[in-house]
């Protein structure tokens, strides 16, 4: 049950669509209404408003993290499982990723996960968050190709976590990459036929 219990934590938490919320708040309407209608950071921008879109990612990354963190102290520290096994944190994680992308507040439809599973990445090992930053930002910057940015960045984080002595988190970091990789099934037809728009041009802001 414990593992259950995580994984309910993790989807409540990663449910929470912050993109919809800022957006609102700031009277800028429904951000499922531009773009590509999802609700993360990289559609927010799509607004104009950059400090909504940084808002949207650091919201995003601390509602992936949060899960972990707190699968880790409450199950691990003895406040209520102290015989858990690392299950509780793989399922904390996986929860907030598919909160994040099919949230029941808004019909399952959701983001593509890529900054709530930077947070994720962080909280199951700072090395694998850190190859996860690196890659995301190393890539986004040489291409600005937000979408190729973000696949790269989850398939480094499961390398990572082979890499740096985290085998326990492999197979949840396989299964929420294939996840955001197949979310990510448009993007990949666009950048096979060269047609991915970049951040900032006029055709990602107006990508539908």
């Amino acid at each position: 049950m414990n593992t259950l219990y995580a994984l309910l934590l993790g989807y409540a938490l990663g449910s929470i669509p912050f993109g919809l919320i800022l957006t609102r708040m700031a009277g800028l309407g429904d951000v499922r209404q531009i773009g590509s209608g999802n609700i993360g950071a990289t559609n927010v921008l799509r607004t104009g408003n950059k400090k909504l879109a940084a808002g949207t990612l650091v919201l995003d990354l601390i509602k992936g993290f949060l899960p972990v963190f707190l699968a880790d102290k409450l199950f691990y520290e003895g406040y209520l499982l102290p015989d858990a096994s690392f299950g509780p944190m793989a399922a904390a994680a996986l929860g907030a990723v598919l909160g994040h992308c099919f949230p029941v507040w808004l019909k399952f439809k959701g983001g593509k996960g890529v900054a709530t599973n930077a947070g994720v990445s962080f909280g199951l090992g700072w090395p694998i968050g850190l190859a996860y930053a690196l890659v995301w930002l190393g890539v986004l910057a040489i291409t600005r190709i937000s979408s190729l940015a973000g696949m790269s960045a989850v398939g480094a984080a499961a390398i990572a976590a082979a890499t740096f002595g985290y085998p326990e988190f492999i197979p949840v970091l396989v299964v929420i990459a294939a996840l955001i990789v197949w979310l990510h099934r448009a993007n990949i037809e666009r950048l096979m036929r060269g047609e991915e728009p970049k951040i900032g041009s006029k055709k990602a802001d107006n990508e539908q």
